[in-house]
């Protein structure tokens, strides 16, 4: 059940980072639940010891959801850069 919900958040989170980072046209739904994921792993290993939230597969949280999508963002941040040379 954690994997389900793990993949619905990371969806949920690269739907929303690809609407912040103006991607959402150019993506897919494959797309936004992979971004999110990863994104989520992203969050959970730079920012959330930072603020000291720790995410969790198992559970669903606010704070785990808003770190997921920060690191969604950064994530895309980082694809714009190398793609098309600027952050936006």
């Amino acid at each position: 059940m954690g994997w389900i919900v793990a993949l619905i958040v990371g969806g949920l989170a690269g739907w929303l980072a690809s609407k912040l980072m103006n991607r959402d046209a150019s993506m897919g739904v494959l797309a936004n639940i992979l971004v999110g994921c990863v994104g989520s792993v992203v969050g959970n290993l730079v920012i959330g010891p930072l603020v000291g939230i720790r995410g969790s597969v198992r559970e669903f949280s606010l704070p785990g959801l808003a770190i997921a999508i920060l690191g969604a963002v950064i994530l895309l941040g980082a694809l714009n850069l190398i793609q098309r040379g600027k952050v936006r």
